[in-house]
């Protein structure tokens, strides 16, 4: 690996469902440059809504492989109008949407290997594609092969227990068995099929990229613990399939030089590795400037608080764990040891492939506060959070769940208040029942994470892009360290603090090493002295009270 020089650049790109974004730093983590491409206003004549189409069945959802092609042509002509030296260029990576898979047709590797510099991509790849539309992660019409690779595994739980989750239609597995029952004609033109991630290091590789190991396990074929796919499932799925995903290799692999397409085109140097692009949710797990142990609270788009939060699409945290709080609030945690169940999943970690990730995705995040604003606060933020001001930690005994809408984790609809005796109760006055949605769900949040595996007992900060002082008192009060504020990411891709990380740690120079340039988060809250006992029996009972609503709801 050349020497880092001060004219080095790094690209990150970002394979989105609704956009194709690019992100260019320095060796000291500025950003230098970055654009984007919207798939539905710059791209329409593939005709998506949201970077998608939805079939006639409401459950089919895809978005044709070529519009991401053609999106990479047109992003790279704007950066060179824009008088981007891509001869600076000495690493680059991304991430894409999670769940998505690519069918590569036969003889199309061989137009990769010859592509022609006085041609853009889509014109020359447009016949390469065995499968037009591909399946993405907002499909949910596998349910009868989901089935299947559970039966195949000996159940939810042992499918759970060998890739991480179990079956989801999402996944790409059952997404796979899908598409030979139902495109058999297609299928059999199938030479290679890639998830997004590694389709769109392959356009840069000049050759089909492996899938990494954090993508791969979203796909409930790998096994998450040996790291090679799984037999009894790509049977299941489909014979042979081995052949057709090739071999997995960790997220940080360097897979080689770019092809000379990339260096005759754009003056790429012949030197410019290509890292395993890795998925979107593994990506943002390895971007932020965090140290084991941390929580990160990402708020990059949605307003929340009049006074500065902001919650929506999470941005890159990294090493620990991260809550993003959005329409769905995500939880990402750093597990040592895997520990899956039948709720949430875990994924292998695409900074340490030795160790692994949890996420946890609950839907009824953001619209579930904005309604108890809207209710309870004269949809006035500033009162929201007096409320929570003028409140004791442990809410007097009250414990509120709000499911507006059927939750993932747990699998539960209602609104369920509990009094300090554990009886269910129809009303409370509206400063309690903010703390009660707010610390609720916190604690939702921290049981299902400490179910697969995470623990507290060694963490030390929050670190959130947030200024809503009341609400990031709440945070390090349930998990008992202190709450950072950081700017840290904010607007950029989610995996580009990845992408100089893969490469540079193969001269030595390690992933946290590389992020110690970025700026440090600013203290903005610590945790209560008597926060800890409050939390800790409180979390207790929420269990309980959990298990009590299911309990009921089963028929």
């Amino acid at each position: 690996m050349a020497a880092v020089r001060d004219g080095d650049a790094y690209l990150g790109f970002d394979f989105s469902t609704q956009q194709l974004k690019v992100v260019a730093i320095d060796r000291d983590l500025n950003v230098i440059h970055q654009s984007q491409v919207h798939f539905d206003s710059q791209l329409p004549e593939f005709g998506t809504e949201g970077g998608v189409h939805v079939g006639a069945d409401g459950l089919t959802v895809t978005s044709p492989a070529l519009m991401w092609v053609k999106a990479l042509d047109l992003l790279l002509e704007r950066m060179r109008e824009a008088g981007f030296d891509f001869s600076r260029v000495r690493a680059l990576s991304g991430s894409g949407q999670q769940h998505g898979s690519v069918y590569w047709k036969k003889g199309a590797a061989a137009v990769l290997r010859g592509l022609r510099s006085q041609h853009g991509l889509g014109r020359q790849l447009q016949d390469c594609f065995s499968v037009r539309d591909c399946p993405v992660w907002m499909d949910s019409s596998s349910g009868p092969q989901c089935e299947r690779l559970q039966r195949a595994a000996g159940g939810a739980d042992k499918l759970a227990d060998i890739t991480g989750s179990r079956a989801y239609e999402r996944f790409t597995g059952s997404q796979i068995a899908k598409m030979r029952e139902g495109h058999p004609r297609e299928f059999q033109d199938t030479e290679r099929i890639s998830l997004v991630s590694s389709f769109a290091a392959s356009l840069f590789l000049g050759a089909y990229a492996a899938i990494d190991y954090s993508d791969g396990s979203g796909m409930n074929l790998l096994d998450i613990r040996s790291k090679k796919w799984n037999e009894a499932l790509l049977e299941a799925a489909c014979p042979g399939l081995d052949v057709l995903l090739g071999t997995p290799l960790p997220s940080a692999s360097v897979l080689g030089a770019v092809s000379s397409y990339w260096v005759r085109r754009f003056g790429f140097s012949e030197a410019c590795q290509v890292v395993a692009f890795t998925g979107d949710n593994p990506a943002s797990l390895a971007g932020m400037k965090l140290r084991q142990g941390d929580l990160a609270v990402s708020a990059p788009e949605r307003q929340l608080f009049s006074n500065g939060v902001s919650i929506g699409t999470p941005l890159p945290p990294a090493r620990v764990s991260q809550v993003s709080l959005g329409t769905s609030d995500t939880v990402f945690a750093w597990l040592r040891h895997a520990r899956p169940a039948l709720e949430g999943h875990v994924f292998v970690n695409p900074v340490d492939w030795r160790q692994f990730m949890a996420l946890l995705c609950f839907k009824n995040g953001s619209l579930t506060r904005e309604r108890l604003r809207n209710r309870c606060a004269d949809a006035s933020w500033e009162r929201f959070s007096a409320a929570l001001r003028q409140t004791p930690l442990g809410n007097h005994g009250y414990i509120g769940f709000y499911f507006d809408v059927m939750e993932i984790t747990p699998p539960a609809v209602g609104v369920h208040l509990f009094d300090a005796d554990d009886n269910e109760v129809s009303s409370v006055s509206a400063q309690v029942e903010v703390r009660a949605l707010v610390e609720g769900q916190f604690l939702s949040r921290r049981l299902h994470a400490e179910r697969l595996g995470y623990s507290i007992s060694k963490s030390r900060r929050i670190v959130q892009r947030t200024r809503a002082r009341a609400h990031t008192r709440t945070h390090a009060n349930l998990v008992r360290f202190s709450s950072r504020n950081s700017n840290f990411g904010n607007g950029r891709s989610v995996a580009e603090q990845r992408h100089p990380a893969g490469a540079l740690q193969q001269s030595g120079v390690s992933f946290f090493d590389i992020l110690k340039k970025a700026p440090e988060a600013q203290l903005a809250a610590t945790p209560q002295p008597h926060a800890p006992q409050v939390y800790c029996e409180m979390l207790q009972r929420y269990g309980r009270l959990e298990e009590k609503i299911l309990q009921e709801l089963r028929p």
